[in-house]
């Protein structure tokens, strides 16, 4: 996430990706772990079914990261969990990159936070509610920080849970159609809401929080900024239409973000977006008919379910 730390005083950020996939009622050998540097990722299996036993609706999912190019070594910045509880859970988190400025790992507060939010997620307190795991998992975080994070719950009813701080997001598609999409929340172009270890950032209540009714074959797509930067929405309904499993999907989709960020003359949604809010090239340069293009070098993460009955 290109973005910057909100405080009274504004510094540089951006995001990327390498996960945390927690998959609690996945038989524990069909999990791979393998070490990555300082940390142990845990990796649910392709398409691994998300979705606990019983009645009703659950996940199967498939998810990709690609780190941005100048944080590969280090594994970039997200984290994201995956659990089957219910009818399961997804979660995107985006480590806000300017604390680096400040010789802080970014990447520490992203993953602490979605740790804690896999700990909490069966507590009673909790109670199946995205707004109250945030709550939680930011109230045990120690790391010094802030992340975007994106948490949603799925009931065995077809009720999807949705709680949102930032700019991380999550779409529905229904026989082609985006049925419903989530919004940013930000101060200003290129600083989103962000849960933080000081006192100025936000919290749980300022989460936006929706329910949406899904059903059988309907897919949802949650990612970072850095999937929705550079991939529009059509893109993204042509893309799933055309896999057959989850994991392809996503893997497909964080491809063609990977390729439209590294390409300068692509007008992708974040130069559209930067042109709208007055940040554009020199007046010469528009006097010759050019404009601000390119897609934005971003931690890229993407987690697609597939609605089962």
């Amino acid at each position: 996430m290109a973005a910057s730390i909100f405080r009274l005083t504004l510094s540089n950020s951006p995001f990327n990706s390498r996960a945390i996939v927690e998959s609690p009622k996945l038989n524990p050998h069909s999990i791979s772990f393998r070490r990555s540097r300082r940390r142990i990722l845990c990796c649910a299996p392709p398409d691994s079914g998300a979705g606990g036993d019983g009645a009703g609706v659950s996940l199967s999912v498939g998810s990709y990261a690609i780190p941005h190019p100048n944080k590969v070594e280090k594994g970039g910045e997200d984290a994201f969990l995956v659990s089957s509880y219910n009818g399961g859970v997804i979660a995107v988190a985006d480590g806000v990159s300017g604390w680096a400025e400040q010789n802080v790992n970014p990447a520490l507060f992203s993953q602490e936070l979605m740790a804690n939010a896999f700990f909490f997620l069966e507590h009673e307190e909790v109670n199946f509610d995205p707004c109250i795991l945030i709550k939680k998992a930011h109230a045990a975080t120690s790391s010094i920080g802030s992340a975007t994070a994106i948490v949603a719950m799925l009931e065995r009813s077809g009720i999807l849970k949705i709680a949102n701080v930032g700019d991380c997001g999550v779409k529905v598609i229904r026989k082609g159609q985006m049925i419903f999409s989530s919004s940013p929340q930000e101060h200003y172009f290129d600083c989103p809401y962000q849960l933080s270890s000081e006192a100025v950032g936000q919290t749980y209540l300022d989460a936006t929080v929706s329910r949406v009714e899904v059903q059988e074959g309907d897919t949802i797509v949650m990612g970072s900024d850095g999937l929705f930067d550079n991939v529009f929405d059509h893109e993204i309904v042509s893309v799933v239409a055309a896999q057959q499993d989850a994991s392809n999907a996503a893997k497909a989709l964080a491809d063609l973000a990977q390729s439209h960020s590294l390409d300068p003359n692509f007008d992708s949604p974040y130069s559209q977006e930067a042109r709208a809010r007055g940040f554009d090239v020199p007046w010469w340069k528009k006097i010759l008919q050019m404009k601000l293009t390119g897609g934005k070098l971003d931690d890229i993460t993407v987690i697609v379910g597939q609605v089962k009955g």
